[in-house]
């Protein structure tokens, strides 16, 4: 009788085991996949990819990611034309550094007065860093995003 004991007891503990590992796997997966589906993570990520851009130079493609209205405010070639001004020949250099700092979720927001209200608008700072001819600048920009269609794109506050 000791022998089967022993045996079931053994049985009964690699079962518990299977489950709690099953169990952990699962919370892993669901994990995952809501981090992939969180509109705050999506958000994030539209913001690191502008950035990403405008590090590299890349401002056609940044553009793209501006929201309908930013679009409005600065024509394309023009956009593409000014950011490269901005950094290649005012500041001297060809690249930046940057960080961010989600400030919070804003239900509600505008642009500028003369816009209409944007829903659940995502608020970060960023901050770019440059070293430039003039020493060591750092440029701190509020940058708001949100979901407009499909996308999430990028906005800045005028007033």
């Amino acid at each position: 009788m000791r022998y089967y004991y022993k045996k079931n007891s053994l049985f009964h503990l690699k079962n518990v085991l299977f489950i709690l590992i099953l169990v952990g796997v699962l919370v892993l997966i669901y994990l995952f996949i809501s981090s992939l589906f969180n509109p705050e993570r999506k958000a994030e990520q539209a913001l690191e990819l502008f950035y990403s851009y405008e590090q590299t130079g890349d401002f056609s493609n940044s553009w793209e990611l501006f929201h309908s209205f930013m679009k409005e405010k600065f024509e394309k070639n023009n956009y593409i034309q000014e950011r490269d001004n901005m950094f290649r020949e005012n500041f001297g250099v060809n690249s930046f550094d940057y960080s961010y700092t989600k400030i919070d979720k804003l239900p509600k927001w505008r642009m500028s007065e003369e816009l209409p209200e944007i829903v659940d608008v995502y608020h970060y700072t960023v901050t770019q860093s440059f070293t430039s001819k003039y020493g060591r600048l750092e440029i701190r920009q509020p940058v708001y995003v949100t979901l407009e269609g499909d996308q999430w794109v990028i906005l800045w506050y005028y007033d």
